[in-house]
């Protein structure tokens, strides 16, 4: 929804039309950026383990990350129920991959990522694991925290 400086009643800039996995559907968006660059909103999209982008007055998406269909899994091209999302400078996208327990990297431009915390499918509470990681940020070192939640902490892992 965007809404105007003293207004309160919003337009509807992304979805609407119902939860499903379409390219005009949102579901359950649970990250949210705002890419000044393409006037557009790039979207964790939870329930269609994708992450998508939208830019503000089209009718669809744009798939950057995961499947179109929706598709969960756990290869280095699929996403299980990614709960948000940041950019570094240099356009690479780091995602919570929730459902994986992991942190995928996706440099610019790629399909593909890496997986650059926690490890794919296997949750825990030793260091360097995660269990059901929900939000992340990068500090002006690129170093990354990760919001561990069920784990009630926050990891901080060193710039590779």
């Amino acid at each position: 929804m965007q809404y105007q400086l003293g207004e309160m009643n919003g337009t509807v800039v992304a979805g609407g039309i119902g939860q499903g996995k379409g390219i005009t559907q949102l579901f359950f968006p649970t990250g949210l950026y705002f890419d000044s660059s393409s006037n557009s909103l790039v979207i964790a999209n939870w329930g269609g383990s994708n992450i998508i982008r939208w830019i503000l007055g089209a009718d669809h998406w744009i798939l950057i990350a995961g499947t179109i269909n929706g598709d969960t899994g756990s290869t280095s091209s699929l996403l299980n129920g990614p709960y948000n999302m940041v950019f570094d400078p240099m356009g690479n996208l780091y995602v919570a991959d929730t459902g994986n327990h992991r942190i995928q990297l996706f440099i610019a431009g790629q399909k593909n990522a890496t997986t650059i915390a926690g490890s794919t499918g296997d949750e825990g509470s030793t260091q360097g694991l995660l269990n059901n990681p929900y939000s992340l940020a990068l500090d002006n070192q690129l170093n990354l925290y990760v919001a561990d939640t069920f784990n009630n902490r926050i990891q901080r892992f060193s710039r590779y």
